[in-house]
């Protein structure tokens, strides 16, 4: 924290007042609630949990709120106060093949068991401005009767009975924290779909978007993507087995890729992975074809330099956190850097000066 004069506590706090004062807005208008939010911002509550990595809609809702709709401060909001938070323990591997789906689609196969199952998407409206909902009016309702959960095997179990996409190694190697540990590079798969979970969802579209622009040679389909409520199982030790401790809500993507095979490789398809808190499909999807792309070296593919394709350019650059700390800072005082600065102009400027003065007069 910078304290460049005296009188400057009195100004952040007024500021801190003021701020609170423009957050609450006009008092004849009803103040939002974190319940209203939490139902009817839902999409923003999910960005918020995921890039904040802590699934709690009702904080998250809460965070929204106190950072006045700004997205990436409540990531700052839930993740200061995640660091506050006891560990217990780890979980069990999430079972997504197991998933409550309440939306999942393939864009590679139209007849699938479970069926296609549209769910909740903006993907068939017409983006026209609804003009009813500036008016009060009945809660909407679905038409249709309640489906009883069906198997939803995952699609890509297809072409893995016919041994036409790779398999992915199995590893009972526990993979490493990023909210503990620094991000070394190069940096196992493991850790790259961590660092891409949390990161901003902005910049990771924007990765993804290049690769289907040609700036990494890597053209997808969506095998399947599909969000839904997963069981948690945690381990208890004095019981000796794994109990279910709860519910979260996830989307997943696994994306197929064409791939010409390489020395070390046959000619197959390979995945893009991405998994999220909550119903956050665009940024699943930009990981799974940011995750193939980074996937280059193990599959044996050259690296045509794309920005994608650049481990650390991506992955520390992608945390939105890191990037708005060292962005934003440079607004805080910096009198006496800018201040070196500019005596260092000034001699720079006083010797050009000198030496055009004195090559003038020996011209004459």
């Amino acid at each position: 924290m910078y304290v460049a004069v005296k009188g400057g506590e009195r100004a952040i706090d007024n500021a801190h007042a003021w701020l609170a004062e423009e957050r609450r807005g006009d008092p004849a208008v009803p103040e939002l609630g974190v319940a209203q939010i939490r139902e009817q911002l839902a999409l923003s509550v999910n960005r918020v949990m995921a890039e904040g990595s802590l699934y709690d809609p009702d904080l998250a809702a809460l965070a929204i709120k106190q950072a006045r709709g700004d997205l990436i401060e409540a990531v700052f909001l839930i993740r200061a106060y995640r660091t506050t938070l006891p560990r217990f323990g780890a979980s069990q591997p999430v079972d997504t093949g197991a998933m409550d789906c309440l939306r999942r689609v393939s864009a590679t196969f139209k007849d699938v068991p479970g069926g296609q199952v549209l769910g909740p998407t903006f993907d068939y409206t017409h983006r026209l401005l609804d003009f009813a909902l500036m008016a009060e009016g009945e809660v909407p309702v679905a038409p249709g009767e309640p489906v009883e959960p069906a198997a939803v095997p995952h699609v890509t179990g297809f072409l893995n009975r016919d041994g036409l996409i790779q398999q992915e190694p199995a590893s009972d190697a526990a993979p490493g924290d990023l909210t503990r540990e620094p991000l070394e590079l190069p940096a196992s798969r493991a850790l790259r779909l961590q660092s891409l979970a949390r990161g901003d969802e902005g910049f990771v579209l924007g990765m993804a978007y290049s690769t289907q622009r040609g700036y990494a040679r890597n053209h997808a389909f969506v095998g399947e993507l599909r969000i839904g409520t997963c069981c948690i199982e945690m381990e208890i030790p004095e019981l000796g087995f794994a109990v279910e401790i709860g519910e979260v809500e996830l989307t997943e993507c696994e994306t197929v890729n064409q791939f010409k095979g390489s020395k070390t490789e046959p000619p197959q398809f390979t995945r893009g992975y991405g998994l999220t808190f909550a119903q956050n499909e665009r940024k699943a999807i930009s990981m799974a074809l940011v995750d193939r792309a980074l996937r280059w070296r193990e599959l044996g593919e050259d690296n045509s330099g794309a920005p994608a394709q650049d481990e650390e350019f991506v992955l520390m650059h992608s945390d939105n956190i890191q990037a708005t700390g060292f962005l934003e800072h440079i607004k805080l005082p910096h009198y006496v850097d800018f201040q070196s600065e500019l005596e260092l102009v000034r001699k720079i400027r006083a010797e050009a000066m000198a030496a055009n003065t004195a090559s003038q007069e020996a011209a004459e």
